[in-house]
């Protein structure tokens, strides 16, 4: 069979892990990045079917490797945990990430920002967040009659995929979870964690502590009586002895009384 000489040769296309450029500017802008996806992780660590990523490839649309954004950070429902290289839209079931954030940083442009919020309407994300951290600016969008519309205000918002409650503390982003914990830092759960450790550590010190010396008093107790039942057999010995004695001597004494 000799192949058609019109027939065009199918075309891979690839789909790049990364599009070259980096995961932050600065130190602060990686900073939020990493504690936002670290929480948002901890908080759905149970559920198998919540996939969050930062910083990963989002391709909407099979065979266009073009059409594609790189969220600071992702939420996708439905879609199990594990590594991906970029998060292939029709791989997925055909689910489009439900959440996206993003962290400016000095170098991020208004155009540059204004096409990702038209990407993320026109391909489906149901909320979209944006934080400013030098400036501690915070706005957000939700799906409504098929649009991301404008969330008005946002400083006590409550996100209805995550349950997460929006606010500022100065200039820093605050986030609540459904659990009541506000998102903490990599630092802030290192410093957590160590001082829970150095905690638990003192604790059970004090607890050896405590039963040492109550295995000590109780030692003392069990010396102390048993000094207790010796003087009393050697004072119950002393006495038969002295009756025998006193026996004795009136015995040979003929019967008086000594």
């Amino acid at each position: 069979m000799h192949a058609n000489p019109l027939e065009a040769p199918v075309q891979t296309v690839i789909y790049p892990d990364s599009d070259g450029k980096p995961m932050a500017d600065n130190t602060l802008q990686f900073r939020w990045i990493v504690t936002i996806v670290g929480n948002l992780e901890t908080l759905y660590a149970d559920d198998p079917n919540v996939f969050i990523a930062g910083d990963l490839l989002w391709y909407p649309v099979e065979g266009n490797n073009k059409i594609r954004s790189a969220p600071d950070a992702l939420v996708a429902f439905g879609r199990p945990k594990g590594d991906r290289g970029s998060y292939k839209q029709w791989e997925e079931g055909g689910i489009a990430p439900q959440v996206m954030f993003e962290v400016l940083s000095p170098g991020n442009t208004r155009r540059e920002m204004d096409e990702k919020l038209a990407f993320y309407d026109r391909y489906g994300v149901e909320e979209y967040y944006l934080y400013d951290p030098d400036r501690g600016r915070l706005r957000g969008w939700r799906r409504q009659q098929g649009r991301l519309a404008e969330i008005t205000p946002m400083r006590g918002w409550v996100s209805p995929r995550l349950g997460v409650r929006f606010d500022l503390d100065g200039l820093d982003l605050c986030l609540t979870g459904p659990d009541g914990e506000r998102f903490a830092s990599f630092l802030e759960v290192a410093q957590e964690a160590r001082g829970a450790k150095q905690r638990a550590v003192a604790e059970f010190m004090a607890r050896q502590v405590a039963e040492q010396r109550a295995e000590a008093e109780a030692a003392a107790r069990r010396e102390a009586d048993r000094r207790a039942v010796n003087a009393e057999q050697r004072a119950a010995a002393a006495e038969a002895e002295l009756v025998r004695l006193r026996a004795l001597l009136e015995s040979q004494a003929g019967g008086r009384s000594i």
